[in-house]
């Protein structure tokens, strides 16, 4: 493998390791002011957006075993990798792709699961990580409140006859 190929499929396996999920797309028909508006919106969420060759990523995708993801290896591809929040990314990516209809997700992976376009666009439609959170903190502190208001009502109701008796 000559220097620059072996370069290139290093830097793409690099973009595989640095993050737990990716996601690939095509960017065939945006511009460069275009490009930039993604990657700003993408930083926001600690996410990148790097263009990267066909065959480089197909050689890389294969090391992870995710030799799937293949077939949607032509074309324009660009890989969008980073931040904590996969399913975060993956809204921003559909919210830019309505607004832009030359812009798609082809595929993308989590772990060691390649996802398909349609399980992208499911994983989207998810709440983000810090709605998730909440809800799981308001789960986890029902219970808590419940429980003391049930075990504070035999002292409420005692309260409430002791001054009804008062009252009269």
């Amino acid at each position: 493998m000559r220097p620059e190929k072996k370069y290139l499929v290093e830097e793409a396996t690099k973009y595989l390791e640095r993050t737990n999920y990716f996601f690939l797309t095509d960017y065939h028909g945006i511009n460069a002011e275009q490009t930039h508006e993604l990657r700003q919106k993408l930083a926001q969420r600690g996410a990148e957006f790097h263009v990267v060759k066909n065959s480089s990523l197909r050689l890389a995708t294969r090391e992870r075993n995710l030799e799937e993801l293949s077939e949607v290896l032509q074309g324009h591809t660009a890989i969008v990798i980073g931040g904590d929040d996969a399913s975060g990314v993956a809204k921003e990516l559909q919210d830019y792709f309505k607004k832009n209809d030359k812009f798609f997700v082809k595929a993308g992976a989590i772990a060691d699961k390649a996802l398909t376009a349609e399980e992208v666009k499911t994983l989207a439609k998810l709440p983000s990580l810090e709605i998730l959170r909440s809800q799981f903190l308001s789960l986890l502190s029902t219970p808590a409140t419940q429980m003391v208001s049930v075990l504070s009502a035999p002292s409420r109701s005692f309260v409430q006859v002791l001054q009804a008796k008062a009252d009269k």
